[in-house]
């Protein structure tokens, strides 16, 4: 799949919020602080400048987002299923609503320190291998959920997820080429997620040196 030079104006962010916490007691993560702030405004802040515009996945009172202004999507099939269905939900809504947007970038509402250039490397990485979409690598570990995705392949998701109950990020994409784009874990791994309270914790820690 080829990416010409302007492919970084059609993109649009969607930030996953759509789980249920359970490790924090559940809840939004999203909406917990961290320096003073809501988790969900560091990620925003982050993403936001890469993006033509922004979404969010979240079930729910839409409400509870409202401070942000952004258009809230609830998950395509019920029951909290998870984030593959969340990402699917990201191409529909890009699909429905902005034509012209040939991508969907996503995160998890709980990575506060992504990285500035997150978009522009995997676009890059996409163009450069003739790759399906893309998926962020730090240090040894793979993060599913923080992709590149093209909408054209909207339907073959849906099917997978409705058809197949396909749940896991790494079963459907390894159907495609997936370019692994490396970031580096220094001075903070930019893809630390705060999971329970200890990683808010520790996120609160390293968040004034970034």
């Amino acid at each position: 799949m080829t990416v010409d030079k302007t492919a970084a104006e059609s993109v649009v962010g969607v930030v996953l919020a759509g789980g249920l916490a359970r490790r924090m007691g559940g809840g939004d993560k999203g909406l917990l602080e961290l320096d003073g702030r809501p988790m969900l405004d560091h990620v925003i802040e982050r993403l936001c400048p890469q993006v033509r515009m922004m979404a969010l996945n979240a079930n729910g009172d839409r409400e509870r987002f409202s401070r942000w202004g952004l258009p809230v999507t609830p998950d395509v099939l019920p029951g909290n299923p998870g984030p593959l269905v969340g990402v699917l939900t990201g191409l529909d809504w890009a699909f429905a609503n902005l034509p012209g947007i040939d991508w969907v970038v996503t995160a998890p509402t709980d990575a506060p320190f992504l990285p500035h250039d997150l978009v522009s490397r995997m676009v890059e990485a996409v163009a450069a291998e003739e790759a399906d979409m893309a998926c962020a690598v730090s240090g040894d570990r793979r993060h599913p959920v923080v992709g590149l995705w093209p909408v054209e392949l909207r339907n073959d998701l849906r099917r997978a997820v409705i058809k197949e109950e396909v749940r896991k990020v790494d079963v459907w994409t390894g159907r495609y080429t997936v370019a692994n784009v490396a970031f580096d874990t220094e001075p903070v791994d930019p893809f630390f997620n705060a999971n329970d309270a200890d990683d808010l914790a520790a996120a609160q820690a390293l968040v004034s040196g970034t």
